[in-house]
């Protein structure tokens, strides 16, 4: 899904765009028992938790796509025959009234889920009469070109709050507030099936993600029993782990600072473009970025084989989950520096009576401890 679909889905957790009619809930203690399940009605809810429901619901389809959203395929196989599918289709298709899947999906997810702590599952289901789009852009409401049938799922920690002080506005006064079990954001979940090209698509299903270090593999195997890449976070690990390991001699600043501006580069080219499909190079790509920057065609073939093993042969990659747009970072064993990518320009390195040193052009606006001070 790119982002102009998930934030067409996103839309519609409002009180007055959606068609969710209740909310099934699964309350679970740190010993992964069930403490309880619920089927509430939002029709009954007052406004301010429905509101809170479709909130924390909405939350599990925020973030970048590659980085926070991760999109997950099912195999020709497991759409024709398969549990895992079977078992999504099931609460698709009865709108979360099928007690018997409802109470299997949670099981599943229970014994599959490694999260430290109480948590709370969440289940909806919408059915979103998508209006048409000409190929100029614009939407007729009146027009409508399918039902997108699909359930959310969120996964929250259930925290509890440290006890402080309150001020109580009728008595003015303060007193003492004790402390509570309260509902954190969505640390994952999923929406399925995939909205792509503003269609479904049961071969899809998106994937969410609040921490970029963490993919929850045990999770994505005991729902969807298919592979997840591997979490942004160590993927940008392991690609500057590759670069030093490969480039050897050729490691050098203008290197690796060429790299990182060439995927800077790209990422604000795709955005000006307003580009919908997600932003990916091949490994192809990178290894023409470090050819353009004179490194050996021997380090070039080492980094072609450390791809392979790290990532695969024909895994694209993101290049948000590879470099960092809004700063350059330099670091020694005593000393880090943080460069706007924009002026990478300013530093520059050099061997001073066989010292090595970092210099960094210093203009106006030098401050120590937040005092100006003077370079002579």
């Amino acid at each position: 899904m790119n982002e102009k679909e998930i934030a067409e889905i996103r839309r519609r957790f409002r009180p007055d765009k959606n068609n969710i009619t209740h909310v099934r809930g699964c309350y679970v203690n740190e010993k992964r028992e069930i403490v309880s399940e619920f089927d509430l009605s939002l029709a009954l809810m007052s406004q301010e938790e429905s509101e809170k429901f479709l909130a924390i619901l909405k939350r599990t389809l925020s973030g970048t796509p590659g980085k926070h959203l991760i999109d997950l395929s099912f195999t020709t196989q497991q759409v024709v025959d398969s549990d895992e599918h079977r078992l999504l289709m099931a609460l698709r298709g009865s709108a979360l009234k099928d007690e018997a899947a409802v109470g299997e999906f949670f099981r599943r997810v229970i014994q599959g889920l490694a999260l430290e702590g109480n948590y709370l599952i969440l289940l909806a289901h919408d059915a979103y009469d998508v209006p048409y789009r000409s190929r100029d852009g614009e939407t007729q409401a009146d027009a409508s070109s399918e039902v997108y049938s699909y359930i959310l799922c969120s996964i929250c920690p259930v925290k509890l709050t440290k006890p402080a002080l309150s001020y109580h506005v009728h008595e003015n006064q303060f007193h003492a507030l004790g402390t509570d079990w309260v509902v954190s954001a969505p640390e994952l979940g999923f929406l399925f099936p995939a909205f792509d090209d503003r269609s479904t698509n049961l071969y899809n299903s998106l994937y969410y993600t609040r921490d970029i270090a963490e993919n929850h593999a045990e999770f994505v195997d005991a729902v969807f029993r298919s592979p997840v890449p591997m979490p942004a976070a160590a993927q940008k690990e392991t690609f500057q782990s590759i670069l030093g390991d490969t480039l050897a001699e050729d490691s050098r600043y203008e290197v690796v600072q060429a790299v990182h501006e060439q995927l800077c580069g790209m990422i604000e080219e795709h955005k000006a473009g307003r580009e919908t499909e997600p932003l990916v190079i091949s490994k192809g790509t990178v290894k023409c970025m470090l050819k353009s920057c004179g490194v050996a065609d021997s380090h070039v073939a080492t980094f072609d084989q450390q791809y392979d093993a790290a990532f695969g042969a024909d895994t694209d990659l993101s290049p948000r989950n590879l470099v960092d747009t809004k700063q350059l970072e330099l670091r020694t064993p005593d000393v880090t520096i943080h460069v706007n990518p924009e002026h990478s320009d300013l530093v520059e390195t050099r061997v001073i009576d066989g010292k090595r040193y970092i210099l960094i052009r210093a203009d106006d606006g030098v401050e120590v401890n937040g005092v100006n001070v003077h370079i002579s």
